[in-house]
């Protein structure tokens, strides 16, 4: 067995990449429930059942919402296709269909680790790609992000797609219909993430420093044609105007760029320098740096992303994912060529050694339980088990421990409507008020989620007060991986949830 491993590893290192990567990803399809972000579930899964149940879950639709949100149709509108498509078909169990819309991720993001292994594999030979393509396929977060539905992992296959074809096409004599598909291609992108029109404008830099006019205007065209398609076409079609929701998404985030989780200009880089783990990050770091002149299509479009989010207040860990992939590879690229004309790491082989397996011991513990984790799953097994019960009129989320409460992932309990709550700032007579007005109303609700331990019994006792009639079903405690990120940070609000029932 092994000696056909190393086999399949030295005569087809793609095939074998690639295996690899399908392996992983595919335990994460598997044991990978729930979701890892709000915005992975709240602005694509939930939205897009909601449509096909009749329903404007986020009120983004026109007769719920005064004016647009700033959120692109494309990518939940997949989605939305998708659950209709499954709802003809029967199938209407929650957990299936994400079954389904993880393994689609899974195939999708193995793209990256294809066109990772054929950039670096045509920049710098096939022993340099296979380390590329292995890095792309089993770094720690890598299966756990290809199955999540969140825009900045999922814009990345059509940009490295539009780098691999620049490359090539460079070499070539000008053809007008490869730079207008190009340009398309970049417009995918950008359809995903808004912030992908980044790339776009380094990619059309790069064309016009080196002079290509032609190529530069043709790019550009097919960008145009592509944006106009579908965020254009789709816009005019609900709102009756081209391009109103990436104007809007500029405008709230100009109005709101300190309003949410702001860092200093430096934050990404200690971020990038812990999850790419070191030392292999710092040397990743340093060859990203140190080869950008020679590859200026791999460079520039990436520094204008990083430097437009080091400049910009709010800043989020996911934000900067889909430069990841191509730091590793112009990483790895720049510091395989320092290191093999640095006569100091040449002396020190044995410290290159122990560098790797240091890399290796640190990536492979968080891979295997990361690639298996069951993420949020208190608030994905609670809504569940009440779906499960066939009775639920709504429910009441208890968060009185804090004044915001968390959001239930509906799409789970397979009932949309209002959500009842008890915080901090809507106490518990506020609540009784509110359903008092709702006397034998379909929408009074009859299950109650509490969430976390913290002042458990005092706060059932303090319900019991109001609604004698409160009986306990059942607990639901949150996967180790939730518990591990509570542990390290309680803003991670991932607790033990209470669920109760009343009539």
């Amino acid at each position: 067995m092994l000696l056909r491993i190393k086999q399949l590893w030295n005569e087809k290192p793609l095939l074998f990449i690639i295996i690899v990567a399908a392996f992983f990803r595919l335990l994460s399809v598997i044991f990978s429930k729930g979701y890892g972000m709000h915005d992975d579930h709240f602005l694509v899964i939930e939205a897009a059942q909601s449509w096909v149940d009749g329903f404007d879950y986020n009120n983004w639709l026109p007769g719920h919402a005064m004016h647009p949100s700033g959120h692109s149709f494309f990518y939940t509108g997949i989605h939305f296709v998708l659950f209709w498509l499954l709802k003809q078909i029967g199938v209407t169990d929650p957990q299936h269909k994400m079954y389904l819309v993880r393994f689609l991720h899974a195939v999708y993001s193995l793209s990256i680790v294809y066109f990772g292994y054929k950039i670096t594999d045509k920049l710098a030979g096939e022993k340099n790609a296979k380390v590329v393509g292995i890095l792309l396929a089993l770094y720690w977060f890598m299966p756990f992000l290809s199955v999540r539905n969140l825009v900045e992992y999922v814009c990345i296959p059509p940009l490295m797609y539009a780098t691999l074809m620049l490359m090539n096409a460079t070499e070539k004599k000008f053809s007008f219909r490869t730079y207008l598909w190009i340009g398309f291609v970049v417009g995918i992108s950008f359809s995903i993430r808004f912030q992908s029109i980044l790339f776009w404008g380094g990619f059309g830099l790069v064309l016009l420093i080196q002079k290509k006019w032609k190529e530069a205007f043709t790019f550009g065209l097919g960008f145009l044609i592509c944006a106009a398609s579908i965020q254009g076409i789709s816009d005019t079609i609900i709102w009756h105007a081209p391009f109103v929701e990436f104007r809007e998404y500029v405008r709230y985030n100009l109005a709101n760029s300190y309003s949410y989780n702001t860092q200093p200009w430096y934050n990404y880089f200690p971020l990038l320098g812990g999850i790419l783990i070191p030392p292999l990050s710092l040397a990743l770091l340093f060859g990203f740096f140190k080869k950008w002149k020679t590859h200026l299509l791999l460079f520039l479009p990436s520094f204008i992303f990083l430097a437009f989010h080091c400049y910009f207040p709010n800043k989020q860990e996911r934000f900067i994912i889909p430069i990841v992939p191509f730091i590793i590879i112009l990483g790895w690229i720049g510091w395989i060529e320092f290191q093999e004309k640095s006569a100091f790491w040449q002396k020190r082989k044995k410290l290159l050694r122990f560098c790797w397996i240091f890399f290796w011991s640190l990536n492979i513990l968080p891979l295997l339980v990361v690639t298996v984790s069951y993420s949020k799953r208190n608030r994905v097994e609670s809504m569940t088990y009440i779906a499960s019960k066939h009775d639920v009129r709504s429910i009441v989320i208890e968060d009185s421990n804090n004044d915001n409460y968390t959001m239930p992932p509906l799409f789970y309990l397979q009932k949309w409507g209002h959500v009842f709550y008890v915080t901090k700032k809507f106490p518990l007579d506020s609540l009784y008020k509110q359903t008092n007005e709702l006397k034998n109303s379909p929408a009074l609700p009859n299950y109650v989620v509490f969430m976390e331990s913290k002042n458990i019994d005092a706060r059932v006792a303090a319900m019991k007060k109001y609604y004698p009639d409160l009986t306990y079903e059942t607990t639901i405690k949150p996967s180790f991986i939730d518990w591990l990120l509570n542990y390290m940070n309680p803003v991670n609000n991932n607790q033990t949830s209470y669920i109760y029932k009343f009539n």
